[in-house]
């Protein structure tokens, strides 16, 4: 995408971007989408992958992400309740356009950590 192209976002474009910028970037969303795409299926796996996340939260963001279609829920009727989590198509997309995000910010780091000037 060109600069100019950018310029050219109608107000419509301009909200669906803003909203869905907030979706990802809510604290703990990415995180919990990244440990989907790490493997974790069940609560307890996205947990152990997610440093300092309470389970209240960790519950709460995954109905976020369920309602807002990037992650499905599936219940199994075991002996006890199975129940996992995996992306959806959705949230797939959404991690693969923010892999570039991913590598500027370990860069960025990287960069910070060495002292040079941003």
């Amino acid at each position: 995408m060109v600069v100019a192209e950018i310029v050219h976002i109608d107000e419509e474009e301009c909200r669906r971007f803003q909203a869905s910028a907030e979706l990802a970037g809510r604290k703990w969303n990415a995180a919990i989408l990244l440990a989907g795409v790490r493997g974790a299926r069940r609560f307890s796996e996205y947990h152990a992958l997610i440093d300092g996340i309470s389970d209240r939260l960790l519950s709460a963001r995954l109905k976020e992400l369920e309602q807002e279609g990037l992650v499905v829920r599936d219940v199994q009727p075991t002996t006890p309740v199975t129940i996992s989590y995996e992306l959806t198509e959705s949230g797939r997309r959404l991690i693969s356009l923010l892999h570039p995000l991913v590598n500027w910010s370990r860069h960025h780091d990287e960069r910070a950590a060495a002292g040079v000037s941003r």
